[in-house]
């Protein structure tokens, strides 16, 4: 049975309220602030509610908000309901603001104080699963920068990584846009015998293809105009380390050729130069297109396919990890929170919904994105679906009062907004749809299925 605090120094309604709920919970009773500290630090309640007008200080709020202060300090995750007068309102919010859970105003209706309290244990105990969920990551996880999971596809990421770091074969990484592929490749890295040397990425879809190979291999003094003197490339700056080859899909044929080259024989050479410079750096390449498609196509080398990928990790996209929609979501919370100095505890029961149904065309880094903006807008200590930028009900209405509140139009509203979102995208890059995908953060072939699945003509 669940421990609920009741710090109330008005006797009556300490009767009503342990009268009324002790069949559901196991209730403790205080009269002053003293007395309601000293329960809290024995029993370590998940849920309080809480009377702000306390002895010596009955008919102001000074006590009650010492007792607030303290609760929050010691476990901020305690879900706090203040009971309040409705001339004492500013007071409530006062109290939401610096870490209630929720107020609820006197006279005291049993059935729907049962009704709040029913949906902050609820609450709390999500949250201590969280907890326990991330305290429960793998060293491995820990180590991996950022990189954490408890689904089934990602632990079984984590054990790929463990068995290739030691293995001084090129990888590739294949996953949408926003899964974390430099994370992994960084992770690899990390936990090979090259870790003392540099790591160096490079994003090959983000550099004009005139300027892609000398960016990769180098060049010498008067290689082309403006080449004033030696200038060494990304590979020399790997040497020892790894090089990651980022977006290696969108790479020009003609620089695929001496990426083959450096694979096969471990040397290159800068642009406009003859030299052979040996180079001792490991390969991880990534990219989110269909890469077989690529080579079908004439895009894509496949002898650099087979060179590139001996071994490959495919990151699954955000939608198929489970649960570890609210692990990330957390820990991005706490990261914000603290960044930010913001005193945001946590997500209310509606917009864990709104997580949870989520589709998350643009990933882990849409769902670090929307927390971000959520921990900057909050206005009470619970991130609610508008901080999120979700629209959850119908007429547009965003109403998180009710923890059985009717989500009649959750797929339509989700669906609306993703078409919305895709044809003003497409707008603004006159249908370039490689530049669409980028806007967005999504790949190009998710870009493809969105736009037949709202009816969207191909170019």
């Amino acid at each position: 049975m669940d421990t609920l605090l009741v710090v109330e120094d008005n006797e009556e309604i300490q009767k009503q309220l342990r009268w009324g709920l002790g069949k559901e919970y196991k209730v403790l009773a205080a009269g002053d602030a003293a007395q309601a500290l000293a329960l809290f630090r024995e029993h370590e309640p998940k849920v309080m509610t809480l009377d702000l007008g306390l002895p010596p200080d009955a008919e102001g709020s000074t006590e009650g908000f010492r007792c607030l202060e303290e609760v929050m300090g010691q476990a901020p995750w305690t879900k706090v309901i203040v009971l309040t007068g409705n001339e004492e309102r500013e007071s409530a919010l006062r109290a939401v603001r610096s870490g209630a859970y929720d107020y609820y105003s006197k006279p005291i209706s049993l059935e729907e104080l049962k009704i709040i309290l029913a949906r902050a244990f609820h609450l709390a105990a999500i949250e201590e699963e969280n907890r326990h969920l991330h305290s429960a990551l793998s060293p491995m996880g820990r180590e991996m920068q950022g990189i954490f999971g408890q689904s089934a596809p990602m632990l079984e990421v984590f054990n790929t990584i463990r068995k290739v770091s030691s293995c001084d074969v090129p990888i590739l990484i294949q996953g949408d846009s926003g899964t974390g592929k430099e994370l992994v490749a960084s992770a690899i890295h990390q936990n090979s015998p090259r870790k003392t040397g540099p790591f160096v990425p490079i994003n090959c879809s983000a550099i004009p293809e005139p300027l892609l190979e000398s960016e990769l291999f180098g060049h010498e003094k008067g290689a082309f105009t403006g080449a004033h003197g030696r200038v060494q490339g990304k590979f020399e700056c790997a040497q020892g380390g790894t090089l990651f080859l980022d977006e290696i899909g969108e790479m020009p044929l003609s620089v695929q050729v001496k990426v083959l080259r450096f694979l096969q024989e471990k040397v290159i050479q800068r642009v406009g130069g003859r030299e052979n410079i040996e180079v001792d750096a490991r390969i991880i390449s990534a990219t989110n297109i269909d890469i077989k498609k690529a080579i079908r196509e004439g895009k894509f080398r496949e002898d650099l396919f087979f060179r590139i990928g001996v071994i490959a990790i495919e990151l699954p996209p955000l939608r198929e990890r489970g649960d570890d929609v609210l692990l990330l979501a957390n820990f991005f919370l706490r990261r914000f929170s603290e960044m930010l100095n913001k005193r945001v505890r946590g997500f209310s029961p509606a917009a864990l919904r709104e997580l949870g149904a989520h589709s998350w065309p643009g990933n882990v880094r849409e769902l670090e994105n929307r927390v971000k903006r959520a921990v900057v807008l909050a206005e009470t200590a619970f991130i609610e679906p508008r901080d999120l930028d979700f629209a959850v009900v119908a007429g547009g209405q965003k109403d998180s009062s009710d923890a059985t509140s009717t989500y009649l139009t959750l797929r339509e509203a989700k669906d609306r907004l993703e078409k919305e979102m895709v044809l003003a995208a497409l707008e603004q890059n006159q249908g370039n749809v490689l530049k669409t995908s980028e806007l967005l953060g999504i790949s190009r072939p998710t870009l493809y299925d969105l736009m037949k699945k709202h009816g969207f003509s191909q170019p």
